[in-house]
């Protein structure tokens, strides 16, 4: 038995592990994720999501909804810090180029258990002004 080294330097997200508990993954820049692409909100509706910054720049996007309004709010990451999303917590990464995320989820988070928000032009520009560019 050996020790697996895993990476992944590609544009995007890879599920470099994964058991039937837990993944661990890697998270890289891609447009969707950029100050200026940036569209949508997720969330798993059953299970946390963790992060750690390795390097470069991330802001977590995250909302709640309040009466009918989504009330955005954003959290510049510091490097080697955990940042625990709960479950049911609309959120997104805002990255830079050179950004280097770790990711760690129940194996179990998919699409089939979470949801997608597409934001409106104004939800888009509020983002925007919350991440510095």
């Amino acid at each position: 038995m050996k020790i697996q080294i895993l990476d992944f330097d590609g544009e995007g997200m890879k599920r470099v592990f994964e058991n039937e508990k837990w993944m661990v993954g890697i998270k890289n820049w891609k447009p969707a994720n950029d100050r200026m692409g940036i569209d949508m909100l997720e969330r798993h509706n059953q299970t946390d999501e963790l992060f750690v910054l390795l390097s470069g720049s991330c802001t977590l996007i995250y909302a709640n909804e309040n009466n009918g309004t989504l009330e955005i709010e954003a959290e510049k990451m510091q490097p080697m810090r955990v940042y625990n999303i709960p479950r049911s917590l609309w959120h997104n990464t805002v990255t830079t180029k050179d950004v280097r995320l770790i990711l760690i989820e129940d194996s179990s988070t998919g699409m089939e258990n979470s949801d997608v928000l597409n934001l409106s032009q104004e939800q888009i520009f509020q983002v925007r002004s919350l991440v510095q560019g």
